[in-house]
């Protein structure tokens, strides 16, 4: 299983909304993501509007990938991009650059 991380940056004014769309995320986004290979998925956000992203997957790619055929991603991607900076009129799911792991422990 690979370990992916990654960081995005929220909009400093819209950190309570973005909080708050994410207590309810829809359920068949819930599932499509599990059904793509999205395991154990985090997001952290720091007052700030920095954004962490973390989950576990067999295949990056795939995982990514297969979201990106899904009809439920496409609709939560043109809703969220709106509150991300420098997204350059992609989705907020293209601009994800995993970080490169430098340390484990387990």
């Amino acid at each position: 299983m690979r370990r992916v991380c990654f960081l995005l940056k929220v909009r400093a004014e819209r950190v309570e909304e973005y909080r708050a769309r994410h207590a309810d995320v829809w359920a068949d986004m819930l599932t499509a993501l599990s059904a793509a290979g999205w395991h154990n998925y985090s997001l952290f956000l720091r007052e700030d509007g920095l954004l962490v992203g973390y989950l576990e997957t067999p295949d990056f790619d795939r995982a990514r990938a297969a979201m990106e055929a899904t009809e439920v991603n496409a609709r939560w991607q043109a809703e969220m991009a709106e509150f991300f900076e420098e997204l350059e009129g992609r989705a907020p799911d293209a601009v994800m650059r995993p970080l490169t792991e430098v340390f484990h422990l387990a």
